[in-house]
């Protein structure tokens, strides 16, 4: 039997999708076919995408390549992170309990709560005058 080289897994943050694809490298990372460094701006939000490979001990190990679609900056590195963890899990099942304890593997299902009928907003009633 082959032996699998490319990993592949989906990482979703509110409305942002992350399709991430990881094979053995020198720690590239491209994101919608620019380099990390340039697509998150903020200094914290590329240490954000760095923590899966912190906490695994595995920076500078394999090359990233993901695609991401929809949501802000912020909740795009969030989907990159969730991603690169299933992948780094699909790699190797032993990654399971530090990813587990530092909560990449739990998605984060915060969205944006609906708009009801007869109110502003989801919750903001219009303004009430007794007299």
């Amino acid at each position: 039997m082959p032996k699998i080289t490319c990993f592949a897994a989906t990482g979703k943050r509110k409305t942002s999708i992350a399709r991430v694809r990881m094979i053995p490298g020198n720690g590239l990372i491209v994101v919608n076919k620019k380099a990390y460094e340039t697509y998150f701006g903020r200094q914290a939000l590329q240490m954000v995408v760095q923590q899966p490979f912190k906490v695994t001990g595995t920076v500078g190990r394999f090359d990233i390549t993901a695609n991401i679609l929809g949501g802000g900056l912020s909740g795009q590195a969030d989907a990159l992170k969730h991603g690169i963890a299933r992948a780094l899990l699909s790699m190797n099942p032993d990654y399971r309990k530090p990813l587990k304890k530092a909560g990449f593997l739990t998605r984060d299902a915060r969205i944006k709560e609906r708009k009801k009928y007869g109110r502003k907003k989801a919750r903001k009633r219009f303004q009430y005058s007794k007299r």
